[in-house]
């Protein structure tokens, strides 16, 4: 079974939920900042975890993040397939000891990414077209673990997605959002609250073609675990 750790009560697996749905992969929700205890890595057959608008630093404000932290070094280490997306990725590059940098490279809104070389052969992004549309939402940025290989990059923050060993990958970007969410997330602040019309009408514009590939690298990770 599909394992995902929501890590923030704002940030759910949104579009990738229907998308499970519609291929009948069956999956576990696990919300650890709502006190539910984690499974074991092994139980699941693959692991994605899920952003929040916390930092991978912020353990004292959100001490379940250090349960998180172990949990994805035992997913790792056990060779499990898994996906960190945001948050996720950045938790993955912290565990595996990379730096992560608060306040650095960040991006809001509809952007574009490009594949690296390496990520137009990478199974994770077999059949997605680069550049592809992304949705963007963070303030910190990772740097790439030892050994591992950078897949994607955008104009401000070149780090956008890597992998590490042939089954962990680690994302910048959003691709399981939905216009619902990224209205709540655009009223979160004064910042960006009186664009938050603009975010989602920008979204909406481009929608299908985030939607066919955010939906095909879901698929790709689903092959990748077997459960597809």
């Amino acid at each position: 079974m599909l394992l995902i750790v929501q890590n923030d009560p704002d940030v759910p697996s949104g579009a990738y939920a229907e998308y499970l749905e519609e291929m009948g992969v069956p999956f576990r929700l696990a919300r650890p900042f709502a006190g539910e205890e984690l499974p074991l890595a092994a139980e699941g057959a693959a692991v994605i975890v899920l952003g929040g608008a916390m930092g991978v630093h912020d353990t004292a404000t959100h001490p379940y993040l250090s349960v998180v932290k172990e949990f994805i070094g035992e997913a790792v280490a056990a060779e499990i397939p898994f996906l960190g997306i945001c948050l996720g990725g950045q938790l993955l590059a912290h565990v595996l000891g990379a730096a992560v940098t608060p306040g650095a490279n960040g991006e809001k809104g509809t952007l574009t990414v490009t594949l690296a070389p390496e990520g137009e052969h990478d199974p994770l992004f077999a059949g997605i077209s680069s550049p592809f549309v992304t949705f963007q939402w963070h303030n910190d940025t990772f740097a790439i673990p030892a050994g591992g290989t950078i897949l994607a990059s955008s104009p401000d923050c070149p780090h956008q997605a890597f992998r590490v060993g042939e089954r962990a990958w680690g994302l910048q970007f959003h691709p399981e959002v939905n216009r619902d969410i990224i209205a709540t997330w655009a009223r979160w602040n004064d910042e960006t609250a009186s664009s938050a019309d603009r975010f989602v009408a920008e979204f909406a514009a481009v929608e299908p073609g985030f939607r066919a590939a955010s939906r095909r690298l879901l698929a790709n990770f689903l092959r990748i675990a077997s459960l597809v």
